[in-house]
């Protein structure tokens, strides 16, 4: 592969063209219909052209190298022997925009049974090496981000590797509240509808078959928040997922449990709090309270940060500009 440079226009900005040396790999480069190429124009507001092994990028400067940055990472990734699909080339330019290199992420990547998960973001990567060198890890940020997801990929994989000895796997069951006695069953199908993107999180992870038996075995636990209370969680991956709807005396409760060779992931997004008028959320009093302690971390999402669907990132960025205008102005200190 070669970039044949670029030609300056006083008004359409650089061209750049780039010349591929495997013509086996450009359908899955360029994708079904060009599809890859037209999302890239899409994201960066350039123009794609391809003729036989070339791609010509047209557009402003900044946004050509970005483009360019992004096939390139993308055409290593095929010559690997690794797949490309539309959230391959979304993550191919988060990354080309903050200047990141795309082999420190495949080597951030986490393996389980049923797949490899590679960060998609920056922000992913950090996370993943922030879990892998702390103790105590916060994520922190909107939905869609991967917060919870990364942890459950990361705590099964160190299960595999022998790294715990098990997995807990909890949530604050804040809308049952006082209600959870008037559902119908037993106390655990009434707290399981909470706890139903944990299990998803681990059907991705291992086959069904592996899932149950490690379940029913006690190897993996999911619980609510609730049933923490009194335990040390000695050599286990702990995750305590939706951490915005604890209170502070619960979050101090689950933060202590934290027993001999263990791991433990806190996830939240403290503009979701669902907890009642007037009660103070747990994850902001712990961030408020933790910041600067020794051997904990505080790893932030925003919405560039987003991996479902675009709309999500979008709906993000909306609400948080309307609570921006109706936040009432911090008053002088006297």
């Amino acid at each position: 592969m070669s970039d044949a440079g670029s030609v300056s226009g006083a008004r359409t900005g650089d061209v750049r063209r780039l010349t591929f040396d495997d013509n086996a790999l450009l359908p899955a480069l360029y994708g079904q219909h060009d599809r890859h190429l037209v999302r890239i124009e899409q994201l960066l507001g350039v123009q794609l052209s391809s003729r036989g092994n070339q791609i010509a990028v047209s557009g402003a400067a900044q946004e050509t190298a970005l483009a360019r940055a992004a096939l390139l990472a993308l055409y290593e990734r095929l010559k690997r022997g690794q797949v490309v699909d539309q959230a391959e080339v979304d993550a191919a330019v988060r990354f080309a925009r903050v200047g990141a290199d795309t082999n420190a992420a495949d080597a951030a990547a986490i393996r389980t049974r049923k797949r490899l998960i590679q960060p998609r973001s920056p922000t992913q990567r950090e996370y993943i090496e922030a879990i892998r060198e702390r103790d105590l890890v916060f994520g922190l940020g909107p939905a869609g981000t991967g917060k919870t997801y990364l942890a459950v990929a990361m705590a099964v994989s160190m299960l595999l590797a022998g790294s715990v000895e098990r997995i807990v796997l909890s949530r604050p069951a804040v809308e049952a509240g006082e209600r959870l006695g008037f559902l119908p069953g037993d106390m655990k199908e009434k707290v399981d509808p909470y706890l139903r993107p944990l299990y998803d999180a681990l059907h991705d992870m291992m086959p069904a078959d592996q899932l149950a038996n490690r379940l029913a075995d006690g190897e993996i636990e999911v619980a609510p928040l609730a049933f923490m209370r009194g335990r040390t969680l000695a050599h286990a991956f702990v995750i305590l997922d939706e951490a915005q709807n604890t209170s502070p005396m619960q979050m101090k409760m689950f933060l202590t449990r934290l027993g001999e060779g263990a791991r433990m992931v806190v996830t939240g997004d403290l503009t979701q709090v669902d907890l009642p008028s007037g009660v103070p959320s747990g994850l902001r009093d712990a961030v408020e309270t933790l910041s600067g302690v020794e051997g904990v971390r505080f790893v932030h999402f925003t919405d560039r940060d987003v991996v479902r669907h675009d709309l999500v990132a979008r709906i993000v960025r909306a609400y948080d500009a309307r609570e921006s205008r109706e936040k009432p102005p911090r008053k002088p200190r006297p």
